[in-house]
């Protein structure tokens, strides 16, 4: 099958959704992740709107890049001006990028009711703008703004505006659903008309035809259906974003078109190598745009692979693709399986074996295990989202469990000050060995208070503490009935350079159930080491205060 190209737009359309923004070295971060996955062609940012994208193209120029193809973006000249004394077509040069993608208007309600000029003046400035930036020497990439709205409503206009920047030199036009309203067939009967007007054209004239691309938006949750409909008709560049980033509902998510484009149609897109990256790039660029992962993300999601009915696993574990679509592996995802009191043996003993914990072979730890889960998940726990509390758990049902400390006693006080907010202070006294640490630690709120305790009195004896994080907690009320008697749940996540791991602590005490997450949490780092304790040492230095809990 024909290669796509890949055109990444989640420096500058993704930053259009709600709550995301990149600073240019977060930009410059992401975009060296891109080049390193194979994307094609990396949109930075409309060098002419702020100065922070102009900031980024500086930077990039320092830069290499592998594989991608920088490029900026911008709109045609103005209504009342020239290309040549454009300011924004100024500024895509100055940005030194060597492709640029300018937008124009498909649709003509947009021209006539939104710019309030002609028709003919529209086509006017998507020639001379794509004429101006050929005669500078920069690949055009032409993106058809609106243009399947502009398609149902007068397509012989439509067709016309994207004839226009073909006969300026365009190397690109790129059709957008930019409302994100339309529909798979109806993408493909538009894209099947432009595809044979451009062959007509080519036949008639001799000149290569462009390329055609297809760029989506989410609105009535198609972006990944009009783009596969859009390749099924004949285009070979697609516009989007990791995550689907992007304004309103979002564009095209990258992370699940690349993996159905090469896998499922069989288009090759990236290096085969590369698509096994696709789930630590999901994640990283996550963390720069300070958002939590979706965890139902298909492909690269921590639930897309996850099994939880007894009579599924059982399934996996004979057979992987009676449950799952594909390799979890190949998008450098795996497979989890999930504790709950629907679970049966086998999830048990998979989730054992994934966790390292040796059962016994006849299956009465199992099921010793199966029962005592289910009474807990009674009690409030829930075990599907906690490995870490799960794994600790069936170490203690097996006697296998070797606390790396134990808790003597601890003691949290709080503080108010009329014109200040709560101060906390914790006391704690935990026994590593034959040794005991009493320590002391203030924090914004109680949970870190303890947690800043617990880290100056372990990290005597464990300094690799030093690399664990706490990154989420949530606090939820099992039974609101019961008032403030109620029991709560409590869910800690928790990381560190290798590893996102959650515990949870369940009881009528806030307090209480998040000292059980957070020595769960402390108990599970710590066995990953697997080194001894060392001597306590009165004179090493402390680590600083982490969280405000």
């Amino acid at each position: 099958m024909d290669p796509i190209v890949l055109y990444d737009t989640t420096l500058r359309d993704g930053t259009q959704g709600e709550n995301i923004s990149f600073s240019a070295d977060e930009k410059l971060a992401i975009a060296q992740r891109l080049d390193d996955i194979g994307i094609h062609y990396i949109e930075g940012g409309w060098p002419g709107s702020n100065p922070r994208d102009m900031h980024f193209f500086d930077l990039a120029r320092r830069e290499t890049f592998s594989q991608a193809r920088l490029t900026a973006f911008g709109s045609t000249r103005r209504v009342d001006g020239s290309a040549e004394e454009d300011p924004n077509l100024n500024a895509l040069l100055k940005s030194g990028a060597p492709t640029v993608a300018i937008f124009g208007k498909s649709w003509n309600l947009h021209v006539e009711k939104i710019m309030g000029t002609t028709l003919a003046q529209n086509l006017d400035m998507i020639r001379e703008t794509v004429t101006f930036l050929k005669q500078h020497g920069r690949e055009v990439v032409y993106d058809a703004e609106h243009f399947f709205d502009g398609y149902r409503e007068n397509s012989v206009y439509a067709l016309e505006t994207l004839q226009v920047a073909v006969e300026a030199g365009a190397d690109w036009v790129v059709l957008c659903d930019t409302n994100g309203g339309s529909l798979p067939f109806d993408v493909a009967s538009a894209t099947t008309a432009v595809q044979e007007q451009m062959a007509r054209e080519s036949a008639r004239t001799g000149r290569l035809s462009p390329g055609i691309g297809i760029h989506t938006h989410n609105d009535s949750g198609l972006a990944l259906a009009n783009v596969l409909s859009a390749i099924h008709s004949g285009a070979r560049m697609v516009h989007g974003t990791i995550n689907g980033y992007g304004e309103r509902c979002g564009n095209a998510d990258l992370t699940s078109v690349i993996p159905v484009l090469q896998l499922k149609m069989k288009h090759p897109c990236v290096a085969a190598e590369n698509m096994a990256k696709l789930k630590k790039l999901s994640r990283y660029v996550s963390e720069m745009a300070n958002q939590v992962p979706s965890n139902c993300r298909p492909f690269v999601g921590k639930s897309a692979f996850a099994h939880k009915g007894g009579i599924h696993v059982s399934a996996i574990m004979k057979e992987s693709r009676a449950y799952e679509h594909m390799d979890p592996a190949q998008v450098g995802n795996h497979r989890r399986v999930l504790v709950s009191d629907l679970s049966g043996k086998s999830n048990v003993e998979y989730k054992a074996r994934e966790l390292g914990v040796t059962l016994g072979g006849n299956g009465f730890d199992s099921r010793i295990i199966v029962n005592r889960i289910k009474e807990m998940e009674e009690q409030g726990y829930q075990f599907d989202v906690a490995d870490g509390t799960f794994k600790i758990m069936v170490e203690k049902f097996t006697e296998q469990f070797k606390p790396l400390f134990d808790l003597e006693s601890f003691r949290v006080s709080i503080e108010k000050d009329k014109d200040q907010p709560c101060s906390a202070h914790a006391t704690i006294k935990v026994a590593v060995g034959d040794s005991e640490e009493i320590t002391a630690a203030e924090g914004l709120g109680p949970v870190s208070a303890l947690d800043n305790a617990l880290r100056k009195a372990l990290g005597r004896f464990y300094p690799d503490l030093d690399t664990m994080r706490l990154v989420d907690f949530k606090v939820r009320v099992i039974d609101g009935r019961d008032g403030t008697e109620a029991k709560v749940r409590v869910l800690i996540e928790s990381r560190d350079h290798d590893e996102i791991w959650s515990t949870i602590g369940v009881s009528e005490d806030i307090i209480e159930a998040s000292w059980q997450a957070l020595a769960d949490s402390f108990q599970y780092k710590l066995s990953k080491a697997d080194t001894p304790p060392l001597a306590a040492n009165d004179d090493k230095p402390q680590p600083p205060d982490r969280v405000a809990l």
